[in-house]
């Protein structure tokens, strides 16, 4: 009878979920480095989602579940006249600040895009914001949100680091999930045990498969996924807030929970003796590493292990217009991860599987000097064979030295190089990049572009006016823009 007792005794919380709570509730950001890159970060992320608005493919997925409904003091969509319940609303917010795979990166053990977690984050505090105001309380202000991004950064990147979800077919999306679960519950106002409780639903809760990010299978699940995870936290911080009970050992619980049934290959196959073989590590503490080396996507709205790809074809592209008929091959040379995740042969299905290969990313702007959204759908892609005819002479090889740096993390490289072989034995030089114009080490160079770039995806959706208003507020000195109302600043999103 004590064995039975003993066995079912509830547990503390993991370690790993203690640990969240702690950082999201007591840590002080104190950098300013990171302070100032979430303020490009709001804006870059932002800027994406009003381009993807053009995109009728993902304007569809948005506004009310039911027709002509709106809430009253409710989460409003950027770049649109819907006024949602913030669970739909972080949907359509990350639904479009993803569409377009234009918005910032982390690479590490595992991949994906931080400010993903801006669609929870921003309907969560807009939604809070207004009800404060309905009731003669003070609003949330940006700085508010910015700490909530830098937290919610660190939360996925850290986990990122030395963990690879993908290569236990699960998508990176449930860091997104978890971390958007933490700040959102903070910014409700949560104590440490209903912030444990909400990130303990969020392991438990059943994880995406990255089945459709990858061919043969590649498709637009991949644009929203991140938004349905956003949403998800919020629902999850929400039913918490109701007073849910938490699953204190929602990670480590023998045989049912997440390391046991999600996170281990091997376990599939054979019981490992040790457990720690199938727990997280971590690399560092949680702080604002994560927003201090987060990465930009400026020049090109492709996978990020593409970018310098991208920028090394355009630099070939004088070299090679008006031979395209007379290559012979182009070699790439990259990273392992890239060959991993993004280097494809055969026929692309959609937009969705032509942004995640390498070989057409760099094609076009081989051909065409650039690359830009409007080059990966099914109208431009069918009155272009000569991409398809370019991909059949693309070889792809990895350098072991890139791959190091890759996972360096005092380097941190992406780096891809492009030389082009033409049928007379002449070739062009070999071209390298090895880190992109967003990343931290080029930022002085990179800050530049992201404003040009936020400047006109306004400009693709407001009036010309409206658009540099908005610019102006966003760009105004920091301590006027940290301390705007999030209500007064959505209140200049809408349409």
């Amino acid at each position: 009878m004590s064995t039975t007792v003993e066995q079912n005794k509830r547990p503390d919380y993991d370690r790993v979920i203690v640990d969240i709570a702690d950082y999201v509730m007591n840590y002080k950001v104190t950098s300013e480095e990171a302070w100032s890159t979430a303020r490009y970060c709001l804006m870059d992320t932002l800027g994406c989602g009003m381009l993807a608005l053009g995109y009728p493919e993902c304007a569809k997925h948005l506004g009310p579940m039911v027709q002509g409904m709106s809430v009253p003091n409710g989460a409003r969509v950027p770049g649109t006249q819907f006024t949602l319940d913030p669970v739909k609303a972080a949907w359509d917010i990350g639904c479009i600040v993803r569409w377009l795979d234009f918005n910032d990166t982390w690479l590490a053990a595992e991949w994906g895009h931080p400010s993903d977690n801006l669609g929870g984050i921003l309907a969560t505090a807009d939604f809070i914001s207004q009800q404060r105001r309905s009731r003669g309380l003070a609003p949330l202000t940006i700085k508010n949100v910015l700490e909530g991004m830098i937290k919610a950064h660190e939360i996925q990147g850290n986990l990122a680091i030395e963990n690879s979800f993908n290569r236990v077919g699960l998508d990176h999306v449930v860091l997104v999930k978890v971390a958007s679960t933490a700040v959102v519950s903070w910014l409700m106002g949560a104590s440490k045990e209903q912030i444990m409780a909400a990130l303990s639903q969020a392991w438990v809760d059943g994880q995406s498969l990255r089945t459709y990010r990858h061919a043969p299978n590649a498709g637009s699940r991949k644009s929203w996924a991140a938004g349905d995870a956003t949403s998800r936290a919020v629902r999850l911080a929400d039913i918490t807030q109701r007073g849910e009970m938490g699953i204190p050992g929602a990670l480590t619980a023998p045989q049912w929970g997440f390391y046991d049934v999600l996170f281990s290959k091997t376990n599939r196959d054979q019981k490992l003796k040790d457990k720690k073989d199938r727990e997280f590590k971590f690399q560092r503490d949680y702080g604002s590493y994560v927003m201090e080396n987060i990465l930009f996507k400026l020049s090109f709205p492709a996978e990020f292990h593409a970018q310098t790809a991208c920028e090394a074809a355009v630099t070939l592209h004088s070299d090679v217009k008006g031979r395209i008929d007379d290559i012979e091959k182009i070699v790439i040379t990259t990273h392992e991860s890239a060959i991993r995740i993004i280097s494809k042969e055969g026929t692309l299905a959609n937009p969705a599987d032509r942004d995640h290969c390498l070989q057409y990313m760099t094609a076009v702007p081989l051909i065409w000097g650039e690359l830009n959204a409007d080059h990966y759908e099914d109208s431009f892609h069918s009155a272009h064979p000569e991409i398809d005819e370019l991909r059949e002479k693309m070889f792809v090889e990895e350098d072991e030295q890139y791959s190091k740096d890759y996972l360096n993390p005092d380097k941190r490289s992406i780096a891809n190089a492009v030389q082009v072989f033409f049928k007379d034995g002449s070739k062009t030089e070999k071209v390298a990049v090895e880190y992109p114009i967003g990343h931290r080490k080029r930022r002085d160079e990179g800050i530049p572009v992201l404003k040009e770039k936020f400047k006109s995806s306004l400009r693709k959706r407001f009036p010309a006016s409206h658009a540099d208003e908005i610019f102006s507020l966003c760009t105004t000195d920091e301590a006027t823009f940290d301390q705007l109302a999030v209500d007064t600043f959505m209140d200049k999103w809408v349409i």
